[in-house]
């Protein structure tokens, strides 16, 4: 009901997971209802923003659903996603993996990309989805777009330029400083910055 509400009147939505999945002794009924959550993301994507923040383990059906959103902040040291858990790991191929290795923060900001930033702890975590909603509309109608008046010139020159791009194209540079040197107020919020650090 929340989502179905969300996209009807144009809002973003945002999710707090910590789950252990769906309980084998509800079945179907239980996939049933993965079912109807997934479905709705799908109808949301491209209307509405869809943040996830895993503040905790979350296995089975309930990694699904986060991982479809637009958006997935992760929580260090105390949040997992996985499809199945260490436990049932080591029982069905008699490996020993950790939760970390498994389905951590750095499994899943640095190597998946499923997650798109890591914070020390869930204030952390909720402050950057704050951050980051400032920066998105709160629906794909034109009149949401976020406007803020900023004292910073769109006709600033910005000399740091001349400098920041080498000019052997061989010669690697920062991309960080050359967009903070021209965006709006030296502001703008990375998404993944671990993932493919290599580019």
């Amino acid at each position: 009901k929340i989502m179905d509400m969300a996209l009807r009147i144009g809002a973003p939505v945002i999710g707090l997971n910590d789950s252990g999945g769906a309980r084998i002794q509800e079945g179907v009924d239980s996939l049933a209802g993965y079912a109807d959550v997934f479905q709705r993301n799908v109808d949301a994507s491209g209307v509405v923003p869809q943040i996830s923040l895993v503040m905790g383990p979350c296995a089975g059906g309930a990694v699904y659903s986060p991982a479809m959103t637009d958006f997935l902040f992760m929580v260090e040291q105390s949040s997992y996603m996985f499809v199945t858990g260490p436990d049932v790991v080591r029982t069905v191929t008699k490996e020993e993996v950790s939760k970390e290795d498994l389905g951590g923060t750095s499994v899943h900001t640095v190597k998946s990309g499923v997650a798109h930033g890591a914070y020390a702890n869930d204030v952390a975590a909720l402050r950057a989805m704050r951050k980051l909603l400032d920066y998105l509309p709160s629906s794909n109608e034109k009149s949401t777009l976020p406007s803020k008046p900023t004292e910073d010139s769109p006709l600033r020159s910005c000399d740091a330029l001349k400098y920041l791009v080498p000019d052997d194209p061989n010669t690697p540079y920062d991309m960080k400083h050359v967009i903070s040197s021209i965006v709006d107020n030296h502001d703008f919020f990375e998404i993944l910055p671990n993932y493919a650090s290599n580019i």
